[in-house]
């Protein structure tokens, strides 16, 4: 499921405090007709186990079986969780073949019956520091697609910690351990947590996107950028602004991909407050007098790709391709992945601006920021140019994962790709135009380089 960072890693430690291993496998053995039964996800290293209207995740590696998130149906084929998270599962011609789609996330996960559940998931979990470093070190060499990318040489990292590990280490010292592991990753879509701690970064020489940054950012957008804009309005909890610039250009300023209805919504909810946004905002009048459209992303905590496709559907007359999208699908092999799914924009049924488009990005632009850049890339019309700097380099949905000792962690195994099989994984997607973004020295001089740039584009 596609969540911020830190609601994941709060999602598995809230999971790790109930995990238990005393599941039978004759509970879930007999599967009639219909998704009831055993799955294998492709991919993820995830069983689900339907049976009864209930839903059990259960997270594999080589070693362990440990149980994740659990849902209840709420009509046939679809789950959802104490958080409001929902599960669809269909089957098709073949009843031992699945797809489960989750909402918010872009496209679907495939899975096979399987027979019963594996003998791991049966049997009481591994205990103690060094089954949680085991766990821990395999949920990342069996998931995580970057390694050679960045250079990291995971075997040799188990050769270097896992000897620092004792049967008495503390929490403590195993979380110093973890943070210490990861750390070379620079991977803002990596995090380890326990029930008072918590580790994340960002790439070096980025701030990762706070409440506090961003209200300091809008506050001086609207004061230095917006001084001379009309109709400036927030909408969606306040993630979204948008303000008619002079010369008949528009200013639409999103904070993140969800968190647009009230706190702990469902998807659904949120996708009903920015459908009743957009057809405030596009209006038929002002797309069509609109000469230029500038989007302002560069303090940008992610959410949902679904809704940043969603505003997509607004932008165009043509359907197209926005990404390709796969998982790392061999837990030996990082080199082998599922098939890339294409995930489509289909212009919307209301009205939508075609016009030329400027994106301002930084690193502050997160995840599903990022995903929502990558998807105005292929855009028929064209006519859209990125302005900032690089965003942060993080695409992937984000894989929750909890350890033997509750304990969390969080990390990615998904690849975006575009039209050449490429990915802006690490590095992030690069500004066509170059310029400083909310710097120390920008906020001295009461200067808006990329914003003023991006004007000068749309003239």
């Amino acid at each position: 499921m596609r969540i911020t960072v830190s609601a994941a890693l709060a999602l598995a430690l809230a999971l790790a405090a109930g995990v238990t291993q005393a599941t039978s496998a004759s509970a879930v053995a007999d599967a009639p007709p219909s998704t009831d039964g055993v799955w294998r996800m492709d991919g993820y290293g995830t069983v689900l186990a339907l049976r009864d209207g209930q839903l059990q995740e259960y997270q594999t590696t080589a070693v362990s079986c440990l149980k994740g998130f659990a849902g209840r149906q709420t009509r046939p084929g679809v789950y959802t969780t104490p958080d409001n998270v929902v599960l669809t599962v269909r089957t098709g011609h073949d009843r031992d073949r699945a797809t489960v789609a989750i909402d918010g996330s872009a496209g679907h996960r495939k899975l096979k019956r399987i027979p019963e559940l594996p003998d791991d998931c049966t049997r009481p979990a591994p205990s103690g520091p060094l089954a949680d470093f085991d766990v821990f070190w395999h949920s990342f060499a069996e998931n995580y697609p970057f390694f050679a990318a960045k250079g990291i040489d995971w075997e040799n990292v188990r050769t270097r910690y896992r000897g620092k590990v004792r049967p008495d280490t503390t929490r403590d010292e195993l979380f110093a351990v973890f943070r210490d592991m990861v750390t070379p990753l620079y991977d803002a879509h990596v995090a380890v947590g326990d029930s008072d701690k918590y580790f994340a970064q960002g790439r070096p020489g980025t701030d990762l996107p706070t409440e506090e940054l961003d209200e300091k950012v809008k506050k001086y957008i609207v004061r230095r950028d917006l001084a001379k804009a009309h109709n400036l309005q927030n909408f969606a909890n306040g993630r979204i602004t948008y303000a008619d610039l002079p010369g008949e250009r528009g200013y639409l300023r999103i904070s993140g991909f969800g968190g647009y209805a009230a706190e702990g919504a469902s998807h659904s909810a949120d996708r009903a407050v920015l459908d009743e946004t957009l057809d405030t905002i596009l209006t038929s009048q002002r797309t069509e007098r609109l000469k230029g459209l500038v989007i302002d992303l560069r303090v940008n905590d992610g959410g949902s790709d679904l809704l940043g496709l969603r505003i997509a559907e607004r932008l165009t007359d043509s359907p197209y391709v926005a990404y390709r999208k796969r998982a790392r699908n061999d837990p030996a092999d990082p080199t082998k992945y599922t098939r890339p799914e294409p995930i489509r924009v289909t212009p919307a049924k209301a009205p939508h601006y075609t016009g030329p488009i400027a994106v301002l990005t930084g690193g502050s632009t997160v995840s599903a920021g990022e995903t929502f850049t990558q998807s105005l890339i292929p855009r028929p019309e064209g006519r859209v140019v990125r302005v900032g700097q690089p965003t942060q380099g993080v695409f992937s949905d984000i894989l929750g994962r909890v350890l033997p000792n509750g304990m969390g962690a969080v990390l990615p195994n998904e690849q975006y790709l575009t039209s050449t099989g490429d990915t802006f994984d690490g590095p992030g997607i690069p500004p066509h135009l170059e310029e400083p973004v909310f710097t120390e020295e920008e906020f001295a001089k009461n200067r808006d380089s990329a914003f003023d740039r991006a004007l000068n584009v749309l003239r």
